[in-house]
């Protein structure tokens, strides 16, 4: 398998392959240091160890866009790897020109996903979304979708900060997020906005001519 990619990055000049293990538990040290922009990470050895690898590139290594590489995913685990900071996801069995239009997107700061993929996560996120807000706890996840902090939300909308923790305690209990960057992600979805804002296609090829470095974990 690493064969074959080299053979793909060599004959790709605006990725180069600066890096690749077997270990399904790359230290981000290793990573850090052959200079990845953008992780591949095989699923291969489990889901399990890939999720772990995504948590730990998005709390040691944030500018470093992770790729998720699998045979199948469903639904809920797409969308778990999105929270765990995956800037795409592909299957195996995709041709090549969608590898690199992932790994482009990514290098670029986008969410790539397959549509296959992308409308099974649209399809979960139109299911836990489906609550009732009061007009209030509209405002409040604008607010949080803005990046406001309570003492903001306070302010904007005219009301205490204790009476924003109150609010923003319903919306977790009716919604089933656990926190407010999950909010923030679910937000448009939540507001009954249009999927594509949450939700980004696959995107056609783009010509670089910078090189990207591309680091594969088996």
């Amino acid at each position: 398998m690493l064969e074959g990619l080299a053979r793909i990055f060599a004959a790709t000049p605006d990725l180069a392959l600066v890096g690749s293990t077997a270990c399904p538990r790359p230290s981000c040290d290793a990573i850090r240091s052959c200079g990845a922009e953008v992780v591949l990470v095989d699923a291969t050895g489990g889901l399990r160890s890939a999720f772990q690898v995504l948590s730990e590139l998005r709390e040691q290594l944030p500018a470093v866009a992770p790729v998720l590489w699998v045979q199948e995913l469903a639904e809920i685990e797409s969308f778990r790897a999105l929270q765990l900071g995956a800037r795409g996801i592909l299957r195996r069995t995709l041709p090549v020109e969608p590898l690199l239009d992932c790994l482009r997107a990514a290098a670029q700061g986008a969410v790539w996903m397959e549509n296959e993929i992308s409308n099974h996560v649209a399809g979960f996120l139109d299911r836990r979304s489906m609550v009732r807000l009061t007009p209030r706890e509209r405002e409040i996840i604008e607010q949080i979708m803005c990046g406001a902090k309570n003492k903001d939300v306070a302010m904007a909308l005219g009301i205490t900060a204790g009476t924003v923790k109150v609010h923003l305690m319903h919306i977790f209990e009716k919604t089933g997020v656990k926190d407010r960057l999950e909010l923030a992600m679910q937000g448009p979805r939540l507001l009954g906005l249009s999927s594509a804002e949450l939700v980004t296609s696959p995107v056609p090829s783009l010509r670089w001519s910078e090189v990207r470095a591309v680091e594969v974990t088996a």
